[in-house]
């Protein structure tokens, strides 16, 4: 695997996306391990960028000089990307500001990653001396035996993680994730403190059907047959488009899912819904991975992924395509879901001014999700965390 990731290229779209994210105060080393890339690729294309030198895997644009006034562009982007994360910051912590203390600083902590520590504590009106003295605390704590929260200290922590996962979770995996952290508790009495405050999961939208297959173009047969655990990464991936509204109009994104893991191992967003959309997609996704030939690429009978062009794709990298009913969302059940999870956290009930807004939104997101959401489908354990033990586990048996 490692292998692979070192020698796999990465199209133009990935590439500035990491770039993107690094830009707005996230450290290399927690950007390259959220999307799986090496740490030092990662450091190229910031330093490559800054130069306007930044391509991707088949790209034959060459980069532009940067001028003065494209520097002062940069800088003043950098400006408003930090009054950004001081406005998203502000938005995602809503529920902990009517908190104390306690929970500001459990959300600031589990957020680090993220934010930097000093504009977090800024925007939440708590010092930083302080957090770090909450922080010391808490370390001293947990050098010795376990210890029984206060039902203050506990709620604090579920506020902050609710407030860090979207309001995902509900009691069963608000209750893994505390277990995960290191706080030992009875699922009952979280369940108890979550039902006494109000704090719940959000709940899921009735599936709408998006997919037009009223088409002449020929439709691969259903490979899968509602099979949807391989055994291995790399032996089954699904793909779908969804679409989301902004004030500038639509913007469709097209993901590709290893349904080994639940990873999202492609993706393209665009105002348009062509056959480029999905291609894009799965470009990204096998020069990520480099998957061996035989590959069941699973997806509806929409138009784009019926195309020509992308049926020529699928079989130029060795792949076989496979398609669901006719009308049967169930047959590509995986996607609708994770669709399902993604509205749910970061589309429904938020207005976008633009697509740039949306894909911030939707990225952000999709990262999450891939490096810390915990799936019950892989026993409580993220899409990445799941296919590392895999692979640690081939490397143990080989040994």
């Amino acid at each position: 695997m490692s292998e692979r990731q070192v020698r796999a290229q990465y199209t133009q779209e990935f590439k500035l996306e990491a770039v993107r994210q690094v830009r707005a105060g996230q450290a290399i080393s927690v950007v390259a391990k959220v999307l799986g890339i090496p740490k030092a690729s990662l450091g190229n294309w910031v330093r490559r960028s800054a130069g306007g030198q930044l391509q991707g895997a088949g790209s034959a644009d060459k980069a532009a000089n940067v001028s003065p006034e494209q520097m002062e562009i940069a800088r003043l982007r950098a400006e408003v990307t930090r009054l950004r994360m001081e406005r998203d910051i502000g938005k995602k912590s809503r529920g902990v500001l009517r908190a104390g203390h306690a929970a500001r600083y459990a959300w600031i902590y589990q957020m680090k990653g993220l934010y930097p520590v000093s504009l977090a504590c800024q925007v939440l009106e708590v010092s930083t001396s302080g957090y770090f003295n909450w922080l010391r605390r808490r370390q001293s704590h947990q050098g010795g035996s376990a210890r029984r929260y206060s039902d203050e200290a506990l709620l604090a922590h579920i506020r902050a993680i609710h407030a860090q996962v979207k309001g995902e979770y509900g009691w069963p995996r608000m209750h893994k994730e505390l277990l995960a952290r290191g706080i030992r508790v009875g699922k009952d009495r979280v369940r108890k403190l979550m039902q006494q405050h109000g704090i719940k999961a959000k709940t899921k939208r009735k599936f709408v059907v998006t997919t037009d297959s009223r088409h002449s173009l020929p439709v691969a047969p259903d490979l899968v047959q509602r099979r949807f655990n391989p055994e291995q990464p790399n032996e089954l991936w699904s793909g779908d488009i969804t679409y989301i509204a902004t004030d500038e109009g639509w913007l469709y994104l097209a993901a590709v899912i290893d349904l080994f893991s639940r990873q999202v191992v492609g993706w393209s967003l665009q105002p348009h819904m062509q056959a480029s959309l999905v291609k894009d997609a799965l470009a990204m996704a096998w020069w990520r991975r480099r998957p061996p030939p035989g590959l069941i690429f699973h997806s509806d009978r929409g138009s784009q992924y019926c195309s020509h062009e992308f049926q020529e794709a699928v079989k130029g990298w060795g792949m076989r395509s496979s398609m669901s009913r006719k009308g049967n969302c169930w047959d590509n059940a995986p996607t609708e879901s994770f669709w399902g999870r993604l509205k749910t956290a970061s589309v429904h009930g938020h207005k976008f001014a633009t697509r740039d807004e949306a894909s911030r939104a939707v990225m952000d997101w999709m990262a999450f999700y891939n490096h810390r959401r915990l799936h019950s489908t892989l026993g409580y354990l993220s899409p990445m965390q799941h296919e590392q033990r895999w692979y640690e586990a081939q490397r143990k048996k080989a040994a």
